[in-house]
């Protein structure tokens, strides 16, 4: 059985803390946050250090729904400011942004203190780990649409417009995207093209965390015994069996480096823990059609490929 925390619980402990219910939307201004943000670090320039998403973009005749976003951080004071901006910088009308900290050692507390004027809520103490900060984040939102963005990586320009018109036209749950994923040390930029998720293929990974965005009624607590896949094991719960749509476009940037977990040698055996997790009895089982499984994928993304080049 997956042991999920109940939120409700974690929204009383936070609230007895200091919190406010609902948290305040992030200042908004119809001329963008760009002028009074904080100026870019060592004069970079580009989005999101001096172009912002126009304020224009958002009809005023149309109630856009409140959107939460959260992000669960530490030691990522390289990055996270990036992280900030792509969020700040999309300039949504009704934006719901929680940072939840796990108390760290690096800059990481200068940068949020610098521009705790736009968060909804933040914190910078010792927690649970990624699924416990996220979940905590969650607990406080009351959005109607939801997403995480990690302190590593970024939304696209204008993304927010992008997704929340689509669930507005098409009515659908969950919405994903293609993304980029960014190479650090290379400085190398390569877009990650996925194909329209099957529920048939569930098990095989392909959606990218942060180009996935879901309505607030069908979300879940995240499980906290993961330590890597949580995000892989959460869409399993999450994603089936709900309408759904792809976004042929990138709709973040997923940053590669050597203290990605996804990189990072010393987390094999968490990678290899979660999966035994996932797969026991208890959770959603084994896979004993695993090799079928991957033809049929293949399969499947060769008669797109097909399609997509007739």
């Amino acid at each position: 059985m997956i042991n999920l925390p109940d939120l409700k619980l974690y929204k009383q402990k936070l609230i007895a803390e200091g919190a406010s219910f609902p948290l305040s939307i992030v200042p908004s201004r119809k001329d963008g946050l760009l002028k009074i943000l904080p100026p870019p670090k060592n004069g970079r320039e580009g989005w999101p250090w001096t172009i912002e998403t126009s304020p224009l973009n958002y009809d005023i005749n149309i109630n856009w729904p409140k959107v939460t976003i959260v992000t669960p951080s530490y030691n990522q004071g390289e990055f996270i400011e990036e992280t900030i901006r792509a969020v700040l910088l999309q300039n949504y009308p009704n934006l719901e942004y929680i940072i939840v900290d796990g108390g760290s050692t690096d800059n990481t507390t200068e940068i949020l203190k610098k521009y705790a004027p736009w968060f909804s809520y933040w914190k910078s103490e010792r927690d649970g780990g990624q699924s416990n900060a996220i979940n905590q984040g969650f607990s406080l939102g009351s959005g109607d649409y939801n997403a995480w963005i990690n302190s590593d990586d970024y939304y696209m320009k204008d993304v927010f417009h992008l997704v929340v018109s689509t669930f507005l036209k098409s009515k659908v749950q969950f919405i994903y995207g293609y993304a980029i994923n960014y190479d650090e040390p290379l400085k190398k930029h390569d877009i990650v093209a996925i194909p329209p998720f099957l529920d048939l293929f569930i098990r095989i990974p392909s959606l990218v965390q942060p180009s996935c965005f879901w309505a607030s009624s069908i979300h879940q607590p995240l499980w906290e015994d993961l330590n890597c896949s949580l995000d892989y094991e959460l869409w399993l719960r999450l994603v089936k069996g709900v309408k759904r749509k792809l976004l042929k476009t990138p709709l973040a940037t997923a940053r590669s480096h050597e203290d990605a977990k996804t990189f990072d040698p010393s987390m094999k055996k968490k990678w290899e823990e979660d999966h035994l997790l996932i797969c026991s009895p208890e959770a959603h089982g084994s896979v004993p059609t695993w090799n079928y499984l991957i033809f049929m994928n293949r399969v499947y993304k060769k008669v797109l490929n097909l399609i997509k080049y007739q």
